[in-house]
């Protein structure tokens, strides 16, 4: 999950990790924090009314949409992405499909095909 520290940083916790080699076919509903360094086929959703956030590595894709109050991109959505919260796309992330976001930051670098929409009441990042 996202917490702030006192220089303004982001810092994650993670629950659960899907790593560099994994595979993973089908849907995944998560809680908490999942960081994803493989691949899932299928798509993201975090447990609705729970704090959670979701964040890809360089090396991670997932092929499907992605479901999430807080999003970490740095590797690969083929999908839509919709956020309730903060939105941050790194120098490599790669995104084809509509980014949904309340907050959003993007490095210089990162790649949308798609739509940048903005949620009319965003909800604060947990």
């Amino acid at each position: 999950m996202f917490k702030r520290n006192n220089k303004g940083d982001v810092v994650r916790r993670i629950d659960t990790l899907i790593g560099r080699s994994a595979r993973v076919q089908g849907d995944v509903e998560f809680a908490g924090g999942l960081h994803v360094d493989g691949c899932i086929t299928g798509n993201v959703r975090a447990t609705s009314g729970v704090p959670a956030a979701l964040s890809v590595s360089e090396h991670g894709i997932v092929e499907g949409s992605v479901e999430a109050p807080n999003v970490v991109l740095n590797g690969r959505v083929n999908g839509d992405i919709h956020c309730s919260g903060r939105v941050v796309l790194g120098a490599k992330a790669r995104v084809q499909g509509n980014v949904h976001y309340g907050l959003i930051e993007m490095a210089l670098g990162a790649e949308i095909v798609g739509k940048l929409i903005p949620r009319e009441n965003p909800r604060p990042a947990v």
